[in-house]
């Protein structure tokens, strides 16, 4: 990093109360175990204390009640991942764009582009776009027709934006993101599929990052909803007409079907499958790899997993679980044939 920042510049900026020396210096977030001199780093669990001894960052992010863990200078905050995150982008500012537009950009004539935006090399812009202020459209990305972005808003390469879909204030859409392509949907006449127009749209609300390679498909009828502060990992699939409540986070690889309802502040794991039509409540927490095949309506931690076994092992397993019903017939029957002996 070029710029330093002394621990005192950064609790000016972010808050948290300094313990030791506050002029140092740093110029970089590290792990504990990675940290060098002009490093900081977060210490959010006494069962690292070994990690926390050996490190050499300059620094540490840390709870009030840590505080003795260490000599070294330390930013005391009640939340240190959270503070560790402010402090990274503190650090690593996104690059600036120059405002305007660039000469290979195809816009129509039609759009509403305020001069505070920044519309880079190859971009394609269609009829009657609204862009709010200080929006970001880096290179490659396509605006279909009567999209409309609030301000603050940022594009990253080669994102597609579908027609009449609306993106909120401060959305940060990493590259490859589709947002508004036809939903899944066709109906079955005379052993052929006839494809069922997609005329809902999309609607993303403040807030909300979306990563690299993912997609959320258009309402079929009703609009497919992401509310606010909803953070998407990459690779990520939502199906039309899903509802996504606000800050539920999801993770890489999840797949969700159409018309699903997932509460706000969920958390659903990595490689989760969610059925079509189900709700699932507020503050649940989806295990990685869950299938999930009912609906959700407690607040609770779900998990449908089958631990992993060497192959044919597996294969025995999956043998048995054939047959459960037939094991359970069979211990009903040598139950009833006990509680008879018994009776004698």
């Amino acid at each position: 990093m070029s710029h330093e920042y002394s621990l005192n510049d950064i609790v000016s900026a972010l808050g948290g109360h300094i313990v030791g020396d506050g002029n140092v210096l740093i110029n970089r977030v590290s792990s504990i175990a990675n940290a060098k001199a002009g490093s900081i780093s977060f210490f959010n669990d006494s069962k690292y204390q070994k990690a926390l001894v050996a490190s050499e960052a300059s620094a540490f992010i840390m709870r009030d009640a840590h505080v003795n863990l260490s000599a070294r200078p330390k930013i005391v905050v009640d939340n240190p991942y959270a503070y560790f995150a402010k402090l990274s982008a503190f650090l690593n500012p996104l690059a600036d764009m120059s405002q305007g537009t660039h000469e290979t950009a195809v816009i129509h004539p039609t759009a509403h582009i305020p001069d505070t935006c920044s519309i880079g090399p190859m971009v394609v812009i269609g009829e009657n776009v609204t862009l709010g202020e200080h929006v970001v459209i880096t290179s490659g990305c396509v605006i279909e027709n009567d999209v409309s972005i609030a301000s603050g808003t940022r594009l990253e390469p080669n994102v597609v934006i579908k027609h009449h879909c609306e993106i909120g204030e401060n959305c940060h859409l990493f590259s490859g993101v589709v947002i508004g392509s036809d939903g899944f949907g066709y109906a079955e006449e005379s052993g052929k599929w006839l494809k069922i127009p997609q005329v809902g749209r999309v609607i993303i609300q403040a807030n909300v990052d979306i990563g690299a390679n993912t997609t959320v498909d258009r309402g079929a009828i009703d609009d497919t909803i992401l509310e606010e502060g909803v953070k998407l990992d990459n690779l990520i699939q939502i199906g039309h007409n899903c509802v996504i409540g606000a800050h539920t986070v999801i993770a890489g690889c999840v797949g969700v079907a159409g018309s699903a309802r997932i509460g706000k502040h969920c958390k659903i794991g990595g490689a989760a499958m969610i059925l079509g039509h189900l709700e699932v409540a507020d503050h649940v927490t989806i295990s990685p790899g869950s299938m999930i095949t009912r609906s959700l309506p407690v607040a609770d931690t779900y998990t449908a997993l089958m631990p992993f076994q060497a192959h044919k092992a597996w294969l025995s397993t999956a043998a048995r679980i054939r047959h459960l019903d037939d094991f359970a017939d069979r211990i009903k029957q040598l139950e009833h044939e006990i509680a008879l002996l018994k009776a004698k």
